[in-house]
């Protein structure tokens, strides 16, 4: 339902923009991490029920915990009342980051890859230097490379987090 329904909005919002910039935009708001802060922004965390373990694991402040309640909650909602009803309950609360981008943002890992090609470079590889954490809350060191130049390590809840984490931060030393 997210993504129905952002995506119909950024339609309306930017009727002239191009297919790939509007899939841009859709793919930044619909992830998990943007669902975990609106999950924060919204006040879910005080109403979770959580085993001990968990509370003590720190799952009322993980990004796959919120996400996925924010998620679950917006199906819930959409179960209960419908479509009509779930529209406007999302479009507020993702009100202040539709139009966080003046710009289409460019997601790092393709940002990376472009680079790579347009300086005659090996194109990007990714590693998993560690995975740690419960089973609810990991997090995944990656590391990525452009054999022979340069390379960067980040964190992130799981591996496609970390991955572009990991590819802001070399796109970032690349001067970039």
């Amino acid at each position: 339902m997210l993504g129905l329904v952002v995506a119909e909005w950024l339609f309306e919002r930017f009727p002239d923009e191009a297919e790939g910039a509007l899939s841009r935009r859709l793919n930044a708001l619909v992830t998990g991490q943007l669902c975990a802060e609106v999950a924060r922004e919204i006040g879910v965390a005080a109403h979770l029920k959580l085993g001990k373990q968990a509370r003590e694991d720190g799952a009322a402040d993980s990004d796959n915990v919120l996400g996925d309640v924010v998620e679950a909650l917006i199906g819930a909602f959409y179960l209960e009342f419908g479509l009509e009803a779930v529209r406007p309950f999302i479009r507020k609360a993702w009100e202040r980051h539709i139009d966080a981008h003046a710009q289409a943002p460019k997601h790092p890992k393709s940002a990376l890859q472009e680079w790579a090609a347009a300086h005659n470079r090996r194109p990007p590889e990714y590693e998993v230097v560690d995975r740690s954490g419960p089973h609810h809350a990991p997090r995944f060191t990656i590391r990525v490379s452009i054999p022979k130049l340069a390379d960067a390590t980040a964190e992130g809840a799981n591996k496609q987090e970390a991955e572009t984490a990991a590819a802001a931060a070399l796109l970032e030393k690349l001067g970039k």
